[in-house]
């Protein structure tokens, strides 16, 4: 049974949606705010975390920072009832899996968090198979993470590992844009490519600092993630 985190401040709201994702299989945690979610995540782990964006106290976005900051491999979909560009580049930024507008469709919610989870079994599974993977002057410990470079650490949220492990795995050849898309974000559409451009320049930021590797664009086809021996 996959344990879900649900932050949702209307408690009547909370309550409807926490008795769905129970009928449909899963395990659920409320808080009411974000500083009770923060509580809750000292001593649980869960599968997923729903977010609500507006929020007293803590919105949802100061709220996911932490929860990257302290728990960078759980997966998260943010629930709003606003519906701006704006606020949904951002949490796709952030690292967020998805971003559900109310009102929604329950049954597709649950795809989505199923879908989710999905992809976080095999970036796990993945994991699994490798202790620490040597980038050129780079290391990588998927497990707990973290990029190494001498002296430097950088800890790399979820979405980044699974970004970075696909790349990984294909490269030195071309990569569909598209391919890349569906396989990490799920979906190809205008907010995760946007999102998808922001990840791929951070990671060519963690790897700036060795010439023998690069993140190439393409224009109108892909990318190219060469790493010269």
């Amino acid at each position: 049974m996959k344990h879900i985190l649900l932050t949702e401040d209307d408690g009547d709201y909370a309550s409807i949606l926490q008795q769905y994702l129970e009928i449909s299989g899963f395990k659920v945690t409320w808080a009411k705010d974000g500083k009770e979610a923060l509580n809750i995540l000292k001593d649980l782990s869960p599968d997923i975390c729903i977010l609500d964006v507006m929020m007293p106290e803590m919105d949802g976005f100061t709220l996911a920072e932490n929860i990257i900051s302290k728990n960078p491999g759980i997966p998260f979909l943010f629930l709003t009832a606003k519906g701006l560009k704006e606020d949904k580049i951002r949490g796709l930024k952030l690292g967020a899996d998805d971003y559900v507008v109310k009102p929604f469709e329950v049954n597709e919610l649950i795809l989505r968090i199923r879908n989710i989870i999905k992809r976080s079994q095999k970036a796990t599974a993945t994991v699994d198979l490798e202790e620490k993977i040597l980038i050129g002057s780079y290391s990588y410990d998927p497990k707990n993470y973290v990029i190494s470079h001498k002296d430097d650490r950088y800890r790399i949220t979820e979405k980044e590992a699974l970004l970075l492990q696909f790349l990984y795995q294909h490269k030195n050849t071309l990569i569909r844009r598209e391919d890349i898309l569906k396989e990490v974000w799920g979906a190809d559409d205008f907010f995760s490519g946007r999102s998808m451009d922001v990840f791929i320049s951070r990671l060519r930021k963690y790897f700036s600092n060795d010439p023998t590797i690069s993140i190439t664009s393409i224009r109108g086809i892909g990318l190219e993630f060469n790493i010269k021996n």
